[in-house]
């Protein structure tokens, strides 16, 4: 989901009730759960790959610019140092990894007219807000279409339009291990108009309100695949804090460092701000009432907790004693 913060979407009168009550008692909320930076991209970029922000990034690549570089190599923490948006082949993300290790990714892109759409190599970006004609689709919400690690032919094959996700749940063996799903950008609480709460096409009501519309829809289909109920476990995020208004937030937690390419990952501060995060699984320690889950995490913690579940390597940044990875504050077995 998109640019909420925590006090506004888990307040007690959140306009996403079944975010904030059913799913946040069902499962485990993290009261302490941070982006990385602002604006988008840099976040979505660090999920999968555990790369930092660049003034590229964080400007959300309004130019699909090749990454350049400023020295050869990665440096000692696995970054790519100089600017720019599609990383080179050396920098390789967690679908690489599952690739390597034999298991399966997706991509599952609301708004996408074709598997794996982006712009030519340096040229300009039409997806980017919800009244570009792209059916509310933002390249700069699809983090697997910016890795030339990732192989066209597989980047078509797994980073697919959202309505691929249902019939993959209708078995177990058609469901990936990894699931990435992105809303639109009127579901994902992105875009909507500060005056009538309503999204691009002026009639859906946005922000919170269409984010808890999307995980009323789909929630419910996830948990009930066979897949989930197997062994399975469902994240609900945030990319970023607001960074306007009464929320705006850019606080970051888990040491979280500005090297090598920008001074303030989050523009006007540390990081991207409290946004929360809820965990809902079979192996996983309800919330207590009284008793919040404060351990600090953040974007990086997320992938190295994923990779270790895996167990993978931990790339970039979440190779880094701090952030944690999820433990026995999260999972009961």
């Amino acid at each position: 989901m998109e640019n909420q913060t925590y006090d506004a979407t888990f307040a007690a009168g959140s306009k996403a009730p079944f975010l904030s009550k059913c799913l946040a008692t069902k499962g485990l909320l993290l009261t302490n759960y941070y982006g990385i930076g602002h604006n988008s991209l840099d976040n979505y970029i660090a999920m999968v790959s555990g790369q930092s922000p660049n003034p590229d990034t964080q400007a959300d690549c309004p130019v699909f610019s090749e990454f350049s570089l400023s020295k050869p190599g990665l440096d000692d923490y696995g970054q790519a140092v100089g600017h720019g948006c599609v990383y080179r082949t050396d920098v390789i993300t967690i679908a690489n990894q599952l690739e390597e290790k034999g298991l399966k990714w997706r991509g599952y892109i609301e708004g996408m007219k074709s598997a794996c759409q982006h712009p030519n190599p340096n040229e300009y970006d039409p997806c980017q807000r919800g009244k570009d004609g792209c059916n509310q689709y933002a390249t700069k919400h699809n983090p697997f279409v910016y890795f030339h690690s990732i192989k066209p032919e597989d980047c078509s094959a797994n980073d697919v339009p959202l309505d691929q996700l249902k019939p993959d749940l209708d078995n177990v063996e058609t469901t990936p291990n990894l699931s990435f799903i992105v809303p639109n950008l009127c579901n994902d609480g992105h875009d909507h108009d500060s005056t009538t709460g309503k999204c691009a096409d002026g009639k859906t009501d946005g922000g919170l309100a269409a984010i808890d519309a999307f995980l009323l829809n789909e929630v419910p289909m996830i948990m009930n695949s066979k897949a989930y109920q197997q062994d399975g476990m469902l994240i609900v995020t945030f990319d970023e804090a607001e960074t306007v208004g009464d929320y705006a937030d850019a606080h970051s937690c888990c040491n979280e460092t500005a090297e090598p390419n920008t001074r303030f990952p989050g523009l006007f501060g540390e990081g991207g701000g409290k946004i929360g995060a809820v965990i809902i699984s079979p192996f996983v320690k309800p919330s207590i009432p009284g008793s919040p889950n404060t351990h600090p995490y953040n974007h990086y913690s997320l992938l190295r907790s994923l990779e270790t579940l895996f167990a993978l390597s931990h790339l970039g940044y979440a190779e880094k004693p701090n952030p944690g990875e999820f433990g026995t504050d999260v999972f009961g077995q």
